[in-house]
């Protein structure tokens, strides 16, 4: 759908702009449209890109739209419900503003702002459960179990997928250090915080190498395709987590053509209703696109 309105907007000349809410998402997403519209000049604008500002799409971050006030007649907004563009009225104002013809708003879990928007009729809600190449979503395993052997059962579930790329989650920034500090005990480990330095080069060099292991906390949660990945969240049972974060990580897996199914696990301490709810959620999307 993205790709037909964006199409539609740059053959009648309408100004067009993707906004994202994290940098590492603008230079993979302005790569990729740049190979789907050759012929168009497609640029990013983020942090260490702002030399040039005047393209035919614009995707650039949240906080830059604020270079661009009245400048669009269509804005795509992905993942509105997330950080940092969640409940900022600043950088709600700064959309606002850039867009002088109609907002699209992308994203796999609407907060309650939107739904509220949805069920007054202010806003239209199209909803695409089926992932373009028609596979169905990865639906999560929840085991609950003490830490040594959640600890044991990530190790063998990292063996046997070790021929995919895989992503383990964790709530926090200081677990991101501890578990990887134990898996390089195994496996050559990457970790991708908020505070990772050069985050970009630790993602492409992640990536380089096909069959990788990163541990991570959400700041990857989004956004982010690595062909081929399966997803482990570990302490799924998390206060940190809401259903929204769990359902974005779990869709980290099956995203591609090439490797349009994955395998998702959820760790956990406690049952969580949380988790449950994420995977009655999934289970759900699922069921509305089978025939």
């Amino acid at each position: 759908m993205m790709v037909e309105t964006i199409s539609e907007s740059l053959h009648s000349g309408r100004k067009i702009c993707f906004a994202i809410a994290r940098r590492q998402v603008v230079l993979e997403l302005a790569h990729r449209l740049s190979e789907i519209f050759p012929s168009a000049k497609i640029i990013p604008v983020c942090q260490g890109h702002t030399d040039q500002l005047t393209a035919d799409l614009i995707v650039c971050t949240t906080h830059q739209l604020f270079r661009y006030s009245g400048s669009f007649q269509v804005l795509i907004l992905d993942e509105p419900d997330a950080y940092p563009f969640k409940e900022s009225d600043v950088l709600h104002g700064i959309a606002e503003s850039a867009c002088s013809g109609h907002t699209i708003y992308l994203t796999a879990t609407p907060d309650d702002v939107l739904k509220q928007r949805v069920k007054e009729g202010s806003l239209l809600c199209l909803k695409l459960n089926q992932r373009p190449h028609g596979h169905p979503l990865p639906v999560p395993k929840l085991i609950c179990a003490p830490l040594l052997i959640r600890l044991n059962l990530l190790i063998r579930w990292l063996k046997e997928h070790d021929d995919h790329p895989r992503m383990v989650f964790v709530p926090t920034i200081r677990m991101a250090s501890q578990v990887k500090h134990v898996l390089s005990l195994f496996f050559h480990c990457y970790v991708c915080t908020s505070r990772t330095p050069d985050r970009d080069q630790v993602i492409i060099d992640f990536r380089n190498e096909k069959a990788g292991l990163i541990v991570a906390t959400t700041v990857l949660e989004r956004g982010v395709t690595i062909p081929g990945a399966d997803i482990c969240v570990l302490q799924a049972d998390s206060g940190v987590f809401d259903e929204a974060s769990l359902v974005q990580m779990a869709g980290r897996a099956g995203r591609t053509f090439d490797h349009p199914d994955g395998d998702v696990l959820f760790l956990l301490k406690h049952r969580s209703r949380t988790a449950e709810a994420c995977r009655n959620a999934i289970l759900e999307a699922n069921r509305s696109c089978a025939v």
